[in-house]
């Protein structure tokens, strides 16, 4: 059992690697931020806090309305918040190319990026470890909307962040209208190929994860 965990756990960080890859083609197409980005961006012009802690804010709001939803916190949530960011400013960092300058290259690439966070989503969730904060609110608000695809519930979510980002003051381009309505039937396309629905997995908490680590070392 220990080693079943430890190996979800690197399951965990490879998709959460392949989501961040996602991310980072989205921000490398340069057409326009995504809602969450957005959203944090321009939290940043009203607090005197970086984009990163404005992030890490909204990270931790979402967190605790997980709790509210009664969404388990799990150790793939604690994964993601430490290295999904880090990730993506890797990539960032190693990206030796220029920004993209052209509107047909960048929606093409941002498309791209799509894919790969669906993909490392996937990865991720399927070893039900719980989710990342942002996700868990997907998955919880889906749980309450079950005659709606999940894609469909991503749509409406990342439109009422995308509100909230741009009454806040930040950068709305076609990159982020397309983040909005694209980002979840992408989703919705790759996972109904890999056949993949994120709302039938049990999930386990950290507790429960604790108590099967501390049964198999004391076995």
């Amino acid at each position: 059992m220990k080693k079943t965990i430890i190996l979800e756990w690197i399951r965990i960080i490879i998709g959460l690697f392949i989501f961040s890859f996602g991310v980072h083609l989205t921000i490398f197409a340069n057409i326009g931020l995504a809602p969450w980005d957005c959203l944090g961006m321009g939290l940043s012009h009203h607090l005197p806090l970086n984009y990163g802690l404005c992030m890490t804010l909204v990270a931790v709001t979402i967190l605790l309305i997980d709790i509210l939803l009664k969404e388990k916190i799990g150790y793939g949530t604690i994964i993601d918040a430490l290295f999904t960011g880090n990730f993506v400013q890797f990539f960032n960092s190693v990206n030796p190319f220029p920004l993209n300058k052209g509107i047909a290259t960048g929606i093409a690439i941002m498309l791209a990026g799509f894919v790969f966070m669906a993909l490392g989503m996937a990865v991720y969730m399927k070893c039900a470890q719980c989710c990342g904060p942002r996700d868990s609110l997907l998955v919880g608000l889906g749980k309450r909307m079950p005659r709606l695809p999940i894609g469909l519930v991503e749509v409406i979510l990342w439109a009422c962040v995308l509100l909230a980002g741009w009454l806040l003051g930040g950068p709305v381009g076609i990159g982020t209208v397309i983040s909005t309505f694209g980002a979840g039937l992408v989703m919705q396309l790759v996972y109904y190929i890999i056949r993949f629905e994120p709302r039938n997995l049990k999930h386990r908490g950290v507790v429960e994860v604790s108590r099967q680590l501390f049964y198999s070392v004391n076995k």
